[in-house]
């Protein structure tokens, strides 16, 4: 039997969830709800944030009815996602604003006209985008009736999905937030890890309504006695992407790890020192422990997982996402055609939010087959946008790819992935790996694990791909989506 336990909040862009790890990174209990998202207008994204409360709440009753003995919480979420709410009443003023919303895109374009986007990328390593939670804010201040002046006197919070749910688990005893969801606001200086007034002033953002900021091991509070029929102190919280390269142990500089969930985030540990990407890549907070920093490069991809989605929900392609390997297997290549999932935008390395996906090379003898195979070969395609911009940035060439998130259980895909990229691909042995950083950082709040190394001890690899395509191979089907995408960017 585990010495110890730990609960895991796991708050996605289509699901909640909770999961109980044991010590040695085992699952013991997982509870899950899908969260519906809202489209009110075209590029807009939005959830109720009561509903990811409610339903988060009832995942983790579920699974403390079988494991009610935990020794402390970690949270992971959706980052960018923006909720603003009344401290007083405890309601939110809007809906949540998810991070794949581009209302703000002509906003991003202005401030980009007047040149503020090399001020904000020296101190966020950032880009100006719709993608980020500043933005999104101060939309809510202008836009929604009474509550910019609400929000000055000191009326309103804000926060990231963690701040959310650490206010409703605690009582609304705690308003906080960590290092690296603060990081992707584009109002933190990842330089003096601080909310920068210069920021503030830029974006007509108060002060007041931001959270306290604090390392991703720390004490985030203690669960309200009214929720559950124990209190349990909440001791890690890392956005996402930072769980999982956690729960994927890219301790050492150089190491790699890509997720592929609704979206694809590949995240590359840089070290200590912070490094401004010339290739259109992020820099962000990966960890903040005991006060030390370590940095990551990121590429964000808006749409990977989602493409199967979109093939399976819209298009009908298929009734379960599981069908799209054999489908994609059915055929011996797309027969020319290359799926472009730009649904949201493009990210990195384009940030172009105003593209929209398309499907190119279409023939009267294309199959729905074909065009399945097209969408799981995008998500190699677009990975090697990103691990060709790490190698100019940092001159590494990563050993291997460490890989995560529901899209993998695509073995096609994976194995697409290593030809593409021309470079080893693992599996760990827990594919949840956001949840599983998580439970590892609230191991080390806890004092049951002293420190990362632990967390490297425990990790263990599932399967790995190696490249089966030649390069000659590998480099012209690369050069035929580097071709379709220079022409529908130009269009």
């Amino acid at each position: 039997m585990p010495r110890h336990k730990f609960l895991a909040i796991d708050q996605g862009t289509t699901s909640s969830r909770a999961i109980i790890f044991s010590d040695r990174g085992e699952i013991l209990a997982t509870s899950q709800k899908e969260l519906r998202l809202y489209y009110p207008h075209n590029g807009w994204v939005e959830q109720d944030a009561q509903d990811i409360w409610n339903d988060t709440y009832v995942c983790i009753q579920d699974v403390l009815k079988k494991h009610s003995d935990i020794t402390a919480v970690g949270i992971t979420n959706q980052r960018e996602t923006t909720i603003i709410w009344d401290r007083e009443t405890g309601k939110p003023v809007y809906n949540a604003i998810v991070w794949q919303d581009r209302r703000t895109s002509s906003i991003c374009a202005d401030l980009k006209e007047k040149g503020h986007e090399p001020t904000i990328r020296e101190k966020t390593g950032l880009l100006l985008d719709p993608y980020f939670s500043a933005l999104k804010i101060a939309w809510i201040l202008d836009n929604v009736s009474g509550v910019r002046v609400a929000a000055e006197q000191g009326r309103l919070a804000f926060g990231t999905v963690d701040s959310w749910l650490v206010w409703k688990l605690t009582g609304g005893k705690n308003h906080v937030t960590d290092a690296t969801n603060a990081s992707r606001t584009l109002l933190f200086n990842i330089k003096t890890n601080d909310w920068d007034e210069d920021l503030l002033r830029l974006f007509d953002i108060p002060r007041s309504i931001l959270p306290k900021v604090l390392d991703n091991v720390g004490d985030f509070g203690t669960t309200s006695p009214a929720l559950f029929e124990k209190s349990y102190p909440i001791k890690g919280v890392a956005g996402d992407q930072q769980a999982a390269l956690i729960g994927q142990a890219c301790f050492a500089k150089g190491m790699v790890k890509s997720t592929y969930g609704t979206g694809c985030f590949a995240l590359m540990n840089i070290g200590t020192e912070f490094k401004a990407s010339h290739n259109k890549l992020l820099t962000s907070i990966g960890y903040r422990i005991t006060g030390q920093t370590t940095y990551v490069l990121e590429g964000s991809i808006f749409i990977a997982g989602a493409a199967i989605q979109f093939l399976r929900d819209n298009l009908g392609f298929f009734s379960s996402a599981s069908e799209s390997e054999s489908l994609a297997k059915s055929v011996s290549n797309t027969n020319g055609v290359y799926f472009i999932p730009a649904l949201t935008g493009l990210g990195a390395p384009y940030w172009n939010p105003d593209v929209r996906g398309a499907i190119m090379g279409l023939t009267r003898d294309t199959t729905r087959a074909h065009i399945t195979r097209a969408a799981l070969e995008a998500q190699a395609y677009q990975t090697k946008d990103l691990i060709t911009a790490f190698e100019a940035d940092t001159g590494v060439k990563p050993e291997v790819i460490r890989v995560d998130g529901g899209l993998v259980a695509n073995h096609f895909m994976v194995q697409f992935l290593s030809d593409i990229l021309e470079t080893p691909v693992d599996i760990p042995v827990c594919h949840e790996t956001t949840a599983l950083g998580a439970a590892y950082l609230a191991a080390i709040g806890s004092g049951v694990f002293s420190s990362l190394d632990d967390i490297s001890k425990n990790w263990k690899k599932e399967q790995g791909f190696k490249p089966m395509m030649t390069q000659d191979e590998s480099n012209v089907l690369y050069q035929g989506w580097k071709n379709h995408m220079g022409s529908l960017i130009k269009a």
